[in-house]
């Protein structure tokens, strides 16, 4: 892992909306990158459409699109023209077994897509299993970039300890999770800054603000923390852009082949 800026970015989304809504995330990614240097940018869950469709799930799986696909060009174009790392979280229709996948794609800065995170840990509210539209993911797999090693987890995964201590097993030194968290800030924080320090890993975890389609009001504060607790940069309750440069040089004494001393 290299030293390197990573932003997240926290946007109104206009409920459905995907060219709207892509035009205006990829507003603030120039901001991201014009006032923050952002090597890295991290976009909230589902930021095409926001999280809860509130429509059928034909209706739904008709305005999507597979990844990559046509709504997603645009994105790639402006990675490799900005030459920047984007991770970019929508909703991905498959159309060989019509299903929905809650879905964080990982774009490098050539516009070619590194890698794809389908969501393993669906909440209730959306799972297939319970009435919702969405289908499970069964992996997690760890990229390795110009930046560094990078796991992906979304929203309600990191809840779950073994996610990211899995992808930490596997190598990973960078965590993003795009999140559209309702709950409370305790809880958001608590798990952010447990995954960071019980795996000596950074999380980027961008969280959505503002209301979707079923009325539901996001409460921002997207957060970076680093592998010693400490939140590197918190954002607001409203639309926002943080950044934090983040640094590999304190996790040296922290992670498995390092000098120091461990008598137990």
């Amino acid at each position: 892992m290299k030293k390197f800026v990573a932003s997240c970015v926290q946007m109104y989304v206009v409920p459905n909306d995907i060219k709207r809504n892509t035009a205006h995330a990829l507003e603030m990614l120039d901001k991201a990158q014009k006032y923050h240097s952002a090597d890295l940018v991290v976009f909230q869950e589902t930021v095409t459409t926001g999280f809860t469709p509130n429509m059928d799930f034909e209706s739904f799986y008709n305005i999507i699109d597979t990844v990559p696909g046509r709504h997603m060009k645009p994105v790639m174009k402006e990675a490799a023209k900005r030459k920047m790392h984007i991770v970019w979280p929508v909703y991905e229709k498959d159309p060989v077994e019509k299903k929905i996948y809650n879905s964080a794609v990982l774009i490098g800065p050539d516009g070619e897509i590194i890698g794809k995170y389908r969501k393993t840990h669906p909440f209730g509210s959306e799972s297939v299993k319970t009435g919702g539209w969405t289908t499970p993911g069964n992996s997690l797999d760890v990229f390795d970039t110009e930046l560094g090693k990078i796991g992906m987890i979304i929203c309600y995964d990191g809840d779950f300890p073994e996610t990211v201590r899995l992808l930490a097993q596997k190598g990973a030194e960078i965590i993003v999770r795009p999140s559209a968290f309702l709950r409370n800030f305790e809880i958001w924080s608590l798990t952010n800054r447990a995954r960071a320090f019980d795996n000596h890993v950074f999380m980027i975890a961008a969280n959505a603000t503002g209301v979707d389609a079923a009325g539901h009001h996001y409460f921002g504060h997207s957060m970076i923390a680093a592998p010693n607790v400490t939140v590197l940069a918190l954002a607001s309750a409203s639309e926002d852009i943080i950044s934090a440069q983040l640094d590999p040089a304190p996790m040296i004494s922290m992670t498995p082949g390092s000098t120091s001393r461990r008598t137990f």
